[in-house]
């Protein structure tokens, strides 16, 4: 069987390990593997959400309100944007997906950062476009605009706070480089994690409402993070009517479940658990500066619900993530990131507890 020829350069898109894995290749008991490498809300799902679902459990067999009426709603009020400024995806992934493919061709190219969220380069791949990537992981104005002015591409992505290296960028850099672009050149901001960034410097704090007043800007955002809904992949972007007017024509059916559908909505609703969630990670972070300190190890400063910690020649990322994860503790190898680095989602106190005593025991 002959594939589109573009399969070719695309490498697929490796998610952190199941904690199934573990129980079936090492044997470790379900409740003693501790799994840090998703950026999951450790504390779990919002009560109220819980209740939802086994509320609507026995809506499963309907398809949902495809209009999605009372979550835009909820998005609107929460944002102060219009209905018709917001598209529902399958997590923000499949934001990005209707992006790629209403805008990209073998023609056309696409500009991120050095090190950043990997299924930008998967979509724009897919569609055969070209990808160009700034030296640094860091979303430095002069950069973009070098290779902005150099390749033109037809979608820039902004990841901040970015994943997975942990940083963002301020507000005003990110408006500035949204002011130097031309409206031919489409702006993602992927928001993903922008309720921690948000919490800890208000000097980061982007909504959409900032950039709806760009017709080539979107904003993304998920309930996978903050909100605790990894599993029932919600997601949104929000941006000018015409834009999500002609994203809609690549949206396919009730591209949410009934039962995602009814958990985001109360989720939405749920700001104490949202709030209670940023403050365990606030608290809790702090240990892993403060180790990496102890350590000798160096870390980038985060402003998502994770840390990424940067090794030398002496530390193998990759040696380091396998040592761990026959422990039972699952982090994220940045290896296939170009980096000789792991990523930590920051988890409950025990988890932290649990992660500390072992990576101790492994780099010594």
């Amino acid at each position: 069987m002959k594939f589109n020829k573009v399969l070719e350069n695309i490498k697929t898109y490796e998610a952190g390990k199941p904690i199934e894995l573990v129980v079936r290749e090492f044997g470790i008991a379900p409740e003693e593997v501790v799994k840090l490498a998703s950026n999951e809300n450790p504390i779990g799902t919002s009560p109220a959400v819980k209740q939802t679902i086994i509320e609507n459990a026995d809506r499963a067999h309907l398809y949902p309100d495809d209009s999605m009426f009372e979550l835009k709603a909820e998005l609107s009020e929460k944002y102060d944007v219009h209905d018709d400024n917001i598209i529902i995806g399958a997590g923000s992934d499949q934001v990005l997906e209707f992006i790629s493919r209403s805008l990209l061709n073998e023609n056309e190219s696409v500009l991120m950062s050095a090190v950043t969220f990997a299924m930008y380069e998967i979509y724009a791949k897919q569609m055969g476009a070209k990808i160009y990537k700034t030296a640094s992981y860091e979303h430095k104005y002069n950069e973009f605009m070098e290779a902005y002015k150099m390749y033109r591409p037809k979608i820039i992505y902004i990841c901040t706070p970015n994943n997975p290296t942990g940083d963002a960028t301020s507000k005003a850099e990110v408006m500035k480089i949204i002011g130097s672009i031309d409206k031919e050149t489409l702006i993602v901001v992927d928001g993903a994690y922008m309720e921690y960034a948000a919490a800890k410097d208000k000097k980061y704090a982007i909504t959409p409402k900032d950039i709806l007043g760009y017709e080539n800007v979107i904003y993304l955002g998920t309930f996978s993070k903050a909100y605790g809904l990894g599993g029932m992949r919600v997601g949104y972007g929000i941006a000018q009517a015409g834009l999500i007017h002609e994203l809609y024509k690549m949206r396919p059916p009730f591209n949410i479940s009934t039962l995602s559908l009814a958990a985001a909505i109360a989720a939405s609703k749920d700001d104490v658990f949202v709030e209670e969630s940023i403050a365990l990670h606030q608290e809790q972070i702090k240990r892993y500066e403060l180790f990496a300190k102890e350590n000798g190890l160096v870390y980038i400063e985060s402003y998502t619900n994770f840390i990424t910690y940067l090794f030398d020649e002496k530390m193998d990322s990759s040696k380091m993530a396998d040592a761990l994860l026959r422990r039972g503790v699952i982090i994220r190898d940045l290896a296939s990131y170009g980096m000789n680095a792991i990523r930590i989602t920051i988890g409950t106190a025990k988890q932290n507890d649990t992660f500390f005593r072992h990576f101790s025991e492994v780099i010594s």
